[in-house]
């Protein structure tokens, strides 16, 4: 066979391959290995020697086989090349075989981009001693649509064809289908705010995420991911860039849907939005009902307030039942007597003693007891929550069925909790957050600062800088809705940290009115410093909270700055900086019958006539057994949908963790009366 007929079903091949294709594409190969590999590759004595060099060793088809002889096709994951066509002949066909095998064991890296129609030379004539030679060569015309006529450069068009790929590719591999389905669901239900734009695109990426995961190998997932990019656009080939995408991803990684949607909203939705609708779905409450109908725990799922009649001898630390009744026949002046509120700082000087003390020592030879509720325990208001059934199997990781839940809805830190459901980070080595517009409507716009011992100041202005002492303000609130406003700044490395004294303050950035002040909380080494200060703000004023001195030796002290404040509010039914009596004092379940190390410990001081005002969830993800947290999106959903019942006499007070430093002053009886500060 002749060259030019080799060419010539080269040719036809060739044509027939691009035939309905929109895209060539580059196979890494190496340029000059690939040449030699053309001109080894042919039987001995069939390459010989031309004058100076071997006879199929011209530089036009040098040229058009190393600047496209890497060039494929990729139809149904698989790479097809312009080498794999039959000739029967013994000199041509061993080329053909071996360069289509060594192009195929290699990687698609780009897309291939031509600005020219044709490639190569079709034939050339050589003027010998008056006698024209014609020489054949490798030569291919391309289609219309596989030709650039765009003004931009080679390098840019591959570039942006790449970097799609890449997205579709690692969007393919990290996106589940799991989440899709419930961004799907969501959307359905007009749950997720400008949902309805991203649909088409997202049951698109579906069908595309459904063919991926069938395909068996990973070559032909990278050519899946090749073909298909070039074909679906930017919406759905960089979809994991978008703003559906980080939902998509935060719901892929097993984020609590909530806070997945909460971090979308906060960036496609005005600060004013407000959900319309929850965040659950159909699909959700089915596989919740599976699950519990296979694990027995359909009974556990009814809860209501627990009641002192519910609790046993051996879970309680003391029980005033003479307190936990109601009183009747009181004398007039007595109950106006009750009324009046106490200044906090009259016991500054009083005995102090720790809780592990006063639980060991002092409650077992007391007959009443009553706390002093401040402002500052507002977060700390608590409901100890029961089964309605309560020979229900337990859902917890503890050994009964009753849970808990502190105001907010939220099991410890009400603000650390705020603070990470907008996308803060409360796992540093340092954090000072602050927190308003939770008492009552306050639209002022406050800031959190810090200056640092070498006088840096972290605030809004730099807002997302991470600064050399790791110290970063990454929540700033300017415009309070109808949800309580936070400011963090976080510290994630003690060895970058300059030693010295961080002053943390709060400004008061815009005055608008609102008169309820702010909550702060200062946290290191697993203790939480919590403050309150609740005086209206004037405008452009500043307010110390604290001061923490850092020593790369000892770690870190704390000096409390805030000033203290005796004006009474009503929580849970219960007048402020007023003696409270105590009906019931005990540990969180998760530490009744002994039990230990299962989470953090957390102490009740359960109230005479304290109701809770709120809808408690009936249970938590943080409290359910390890089986049943392969569905925690599901049980976070149903956690919020399933009511606690009503009932009379609930056990609700004020709660304290063991992680968290507070402190409580109370007023105990037994053979005589004394007043007590408990630190925690």
């Amino acid at each position: 066979m002749e060259f030019y007929q080799m060419k010539e079903k080269m040719q036809q091949h060739f044509a027939g391959m691009v035939k309905n294709t929109t895209h060539l594409f580059e196979v890494d190969v190496d340029k000059d290995e690939f040449w030699n590999l053309y001109l080894d590759s042919f039987p001995e004595g069939t390459n010989e020697i031309f004058r100076e060099r071997r006879e199929h060793d011209c530089s036009c088809c040098r040229r058009f086989v190393k600047q496209f002889g890497n060039a494929v096709v990729i139809k149904d994951n698989a790479i097809q090349t312009m080498w794999d066509f039959t000739t029967g002949d013994a000199a041509f066909q061993p080329v053909l075989t071996v360069l289509s095998e060594y192009l195929k064991s290699k990687p698609v890296t780009d897309v291939y981009i031509s600005k020219e129609k044709q490639i190569g030379t079709d034939k050339n004539y050589e003027q010998t001693d008056g006698t024209p030679i014609k020489w054949e060569h490798f030569y291919v015309e391309l289609p219309d649509n596989l030709v650039d006529r765009s003004s931009k450069s080679i390098g840019d068009i591959k570039g942006t064809y790449r970097d799609t790929r890449n997205v579709f590719k690692r969007s393919l591999d990290e996106i589940t289908e799991e989440s899709l389905l419930t961004i799907l669901e969501l959307i359905s239900q007009k749950s997720l705010y400008k949902g309805e734009e991203w649909e088409a695109s997202l049951k698109e990426f579906l069908k595309h995420k459904r063919t991926y995961s069938k395909i068996a190998t990973a070559a032909e997932k990278e050519n899946y991911a090749w073909e298909q990019s070039v074909k679906v656009g930017g919406a759905i080939g960089r979809i994991r860039n978008h703003s559906i995408g980080v939902l998509l991803i935060n719901v892929s990684e097993d984020m609590d849907l909530d806070e997945a949607v909460r971090k979308y909203e906060s960036i496609v939705a005005p600060t004013n939005y407000k959900r319309p609708k929850a965040i659950f779905t159909k699909k959700m409450l089915e596989d919740a009902k599976k699950t519990l109908e296979q694990l027995g725990y359909m009974d556990s799922l009814n809860r209501r307030y627990a009641k002192l009649d519910d609790i046993t001898v051996n879970n309680i630390l003391f029980s005033n039942k003479d307190s936990a009744k109601r009183i009747g026949g009181a004398d007039v002046f007595e109950e106006m007597a009750k009324d009046v509120s106490v200044n906090p700082k009259r016991f500054s000087k009083v005995e102090e003693i720790s809780i592990d003390t006063f639980v060991g020592d002092v409650l077992p030879t007391v007959s009443e007891l009553e706390i002093l509720l401040e402002n500052k325990h507002a977060s700390s208001m608590v409901s100890l929550i029961a089964p309605e059934n309560a020979d229900s199997e337990t859902m917890f990781k503890w050994n009964n069925n009753f849970s808990w839940a502190y105001s907010g809805n939220i099991t410890d830190s009400n603000m650390r909790e705020n603070v990470k459901m907008v996308g803060g980070n409360v796992d540093g080595v340092l954090r000072f957050s602050i927190q308003w517009n939770d008492i009552e409507k306050d639209g002022n716009d406050l800031d959190a600062h810090c200056r640092e011992p070498n006088g840096n100041l972290i605030y809004y202005g730099n807002k997302g800088q991470l600064h050399n002492s790791t110290g970063m303000l990454d929540v700033d609130i300017i415009n309070p809705t109808n949800i309580p406003a936070v400011e963090n700044i976080n510290w994630t490395n003690k060895s970058r940290m300059p030693e010295g004294v961080y002053e943390l303050f709060v400004n008061c950035y815009s005055f608008r009115g609102g008169k309820s002040g702010f909550r702060a909380e200062v946290e290191f080494d697993g203790q939480i410093y919590a403050f309150d200060y609740n005086k209206p703000l004037r405008d452009g004023e500043n307010v110390a909270v604290a001061e923490v001195t850092f020593n790369k030796a000892t770690g870190f002290t704390i000096k409390e700055m805030l000033p203290s404040n005796v004006s009474s509010r009503e929580v849970w039914g219960l007048k402020t900086n007023q003696f409270v009596p105590v009906s019931v004092v005990m540990y969180s379940p998760n530490y009744w019958n002994e039990q230990e190390g299962i989470g953090h410990r957390h102490y009740f001081f359960m109230l005479k006539d304290c109701v809770n005002p709120e809808l408690p969830n009936g249970f938590y993800n943080e409290f359910l057994k390890e089986d049943l947290l392969q569905h925690k999106r599901v049980f976070e959903a149903l956690g919020s949908k399933m009511s606690v019942k009503e009932v009379d006499d609930q056990l609700s007070g004020v709660g304290f963790s063991a992680t968290k430093r507070n402190e409580l002053i109370v007023k105990v009886k037994g053979q005589s009366e004394r007043t007590l500060k408990i630190k925690l």
